[in-house]
């Protein structure tokens, strides 16, 4: 198979640069696959290739731009040109553009497929009746959000005239289905991105360092970890850093340098920037918790996964898909009230000081993580790519026949 992948890619800050990255190299691994076409937004480094094992060929098109209005002919022209026999679209709803028309005309390339007749999945990262449009920064006005949830709808139905909609989330199977009646929805778990060999789960000699990683600004903010943070150290007597990993939400400039300002007073606070993909391993492996200061949730959590495949334990919110992880997919969390900055400073003590707990629950995630490498979650976009060709050969067989 010669497979297209519609995606933001490494070194673009589009958002799911990195899953992208990760499922490609388990792709180039497959023998079902013959090349790889990446059909990605234009970034001024050179796209990350440097793949240490062997694999299929991979070609790349930079055919699109954040924003554009222009996207969904750039991309139909650079999939006519290359002729894929099949593509998948790697998207979130804010995918293509953070304007409402560029973002929908992008969100229409799965139905121009269609009507090419090339096999096509999308992958959707999220669906639009599980965000909590005020809590994500999208807006707090009441009529633009029953506007957003019907622009939301609408382009909900023109993704679903993919051949397959992969989802994340067995709820979000369940809404497509009941809600826009789809016969099309799988669930295909977001996997974890790199399964190093079981981790010690010892720490590095000094302060224990506390990690959140992300975007930060709309509906993960850091002034509540920061100050539990602090709690703790003083109650505690504990030699603790903050290690804030990542970038402004791009709906939210400027928002860490205010936070950087307003929290100058307190010690051992890091700010560590855009993060490379090559520093990830050592973000994490030097962290002795992770914490997701959350007040809403968009979907399934690429930085939980890693927190699991690196042994961590983690400090998170009580709400949305969180909690579904945890509950579908074995992951373990010391748990706090988004509202209390003492319920999340309690949740960080118990891990910070009982050290056989915070061992038991990293133990608990590493294996959790394990369940699903991204080998497996691209196996099973290839057996569906498979499905829906033996579903399109046995129509066509089919029509002839009548004919």
């Amino acid at each position: 198979m010669k497979l297209a992948i519609v995606t933001a890619y490494p070194p673009s800050k589009v958002t799911l640069n990195e899953y992208a990255f990760h499922l490609v190299k388990q792709f180039r691994k497959s023998d079902e696959i013959t090349e790889l076409i990446l059909l990605t937004d234009k970034t001024e480094g050179e796209k990350v290739l440097d793949f240490t094992e062997d694999g299929c060929k991979v070609t790349v098109r930079e055919c699109w731009k954040f924003n554009s209005l222009k996207n969904i002919f750039s991309v139909t022209k650079a999939i006519n040109k290359t002729k894929p026999d099949s593509v998948l679209f790697n998207l979130q709803f804010m995918k293509f553009g953070d304007k409402k028309i560029a973002a929908a005309l992008g969100l229409m390339l799965p139905l121009v497929c269609k009507l090419m007749k090339i096999p096509n999945i999308v992958l959707l990262h999220n669906i639009l009746e599980e965000v909590d449009l005020e809590r994500s920064g999208f807006t707090s006005n009441k009529v633009m959000q029953k506007i957003y949830g019907f622009i939301g709808t609408t382009l909900t139905k023109l993704i679903l005239q993919a051949d397959t909609v992969a989802v994340t989330m067995q709820k979000y199977v369940d809404v497509l289905e009941k809600k826009y009646r789809a016969k099309n929805v799988k669930l295909i778990p977001h996997g974890t991105f790199e399964i190093p060999k079981k981790p010690d789960f010892k720490l590095p000699n000094g302060p224990l360092k506390i990690m959140t990683f992300g975007k930060f600004g709309t509906y993960k903010k850091v002034e509540a970890m920061i100050e539990a943070v602090d709690m703790v150290r003083h109650s505690s007597g504990l030699d603790l850093d903050v290690i804030i990993a990542g970038t402004d939400n791009p709906n939210v400039p400027g928002y860490l340098d205010g936070v950087k300002e307003q929290y100058k007073h307190v010690p051992n606070l890091h700010f560590t920037g855009y993060v490379e993909e090559e520093d990830v391993a050592m973000l994490f492996n030097e962290s002795a918790i992770v914490v997701f200061p959350y007040t809403s949730t968009t979907g399934s959590s690429g930085v939980l996964h890693q927190a699991g495949s690196y042994g961590k334990a983690v400090v998170m919110p009580d709400i949305g898909d969180l909690a579904l992880l945890v509950q579908n997919e074995g992951y373990r969390g010391e748990f706090f009230q988004p509202s209390s900055v003492e319920s999340m400073a309690l949740a960080i003590e118990v891990l910070v000081t009982n050290e056989a707990h915070r061992l038991h629950m990293a133990q608990a995630n590493y294996k959790a993580a394990t369940a699903y490498p991204m080998s497996k979650i691209a196996t099973m976009y290839i057996e569906a790519f498979q499905k829906i060709n033996e579903k399109k050969s046995i129509l066509t067989q089919t029509q002839e026949v009548i004919i």
